[in-house]
């Protein structure tokens, strides 16, 4: 086989062991930093139908781990009904864009997100909560994006912020939200046709992420987090310059 058409993928999978192990050691990121990165090699569309899989992997696991903190009214009244809605209407907006503009309106979205993160660690600012119609519009904006990009952490994030949930509560309701989601775009994109022919790709790198989860196990316990949460941002935003670029 053409080492050309190769190399992207095996870069890919080293992306996504980084993506995945900074997830499941700070508990944010798997999809938007793989995407961030493998944007940068291949096109969104053909990522998209692997990393959203590989992803239910990861968060099926913690799901279940973490159960018994997941706060069921906040995601049943809450979030999924606008964010499923949100991750349809973006779902259905993704024909009318063609790949550029998807990748430089990805680019936006991981700067804006990373330069919000890298202001309020630089600032000490405190997160501040929101009116309730200001964060149901951001959480219907986070499923366009989620639709899109299969990224909509950034922006339910800043929904949500202000919630009065403890972080273990917050952190395990938002891996079902990812969970949900990611199982309900396989299916979407099982029929449109573009799961099978990801399928050989999905059954190859699923090692990579369960190595990725176990190490990042590892490291959570080893590793300062903030500081490790600053590299992360700094590369999103380098990443996030590139991929706006015409």
């Amino acid at each position: 086989m053409d080492i050309a058409l190769i190399w992207p993928w095996l870069l890919l999978g080293l992306f996504i062991f980084f993506a995945f192990t900074t997830e499941a050691m700070t508990g944010f990121g798997s999809i938007v930093i793989a995407l961030s990165l493998g944007a940068l090699v291949l096109p969104i569309p053909e990522i998209l139908p692997v990393l959203v899989p590989l992803n239910i992997v990861m968060s099926s696991t913690l799901s279940w781990r973490h159960r018994h903190n997941i706060h069921w009214p906040t995601l049943w009244k809450l979030i999924l009904p606008l964010m499923v809605l949100g991750t349809l209407s973006g779902y259905g907006l993704r024909p009318w864009l063609g790949d550029d503009y998807l990748r430089q309106g990805f680019g936006l979205l991981v700067l804006w997100f990373s330069s919000r993160e890298l202001w309020r660690m630089f600032k000490g600012i405190e997160v501040r909560s929101h009116a309730s119609w200001w964060s149901r519009c951001w959480m219907f904006l986070a499923g366009i994006t989620h639709g899109l990009f299969a990224s909509g952490g950034p922006l339910l994030v800043y929904a949500l912020s202000g919630l009065q949930l403890d972080k273990q509560r917050f952190r395990a309701t938002l891996i079902l939200v990812w969970l949900s989601l990611n199982s309900l775009l396989t299916v979407v994109f099982l029929f449109d046709g573009s799961l099978l022919p990801a399928a050989p790709k999905i059954g190859l790198l699923v090692p990579v992420v369960i190595a990725a989860m176990l190490l990042g196990e590892w490291l959570h316990h080893r590793v300062n987090e903030e500081r490790f949460r600053q590299a992360v941002f700094v590369v999103l935003w380098i990443t996030g310059l590139i991929l706006m670029r015409p």
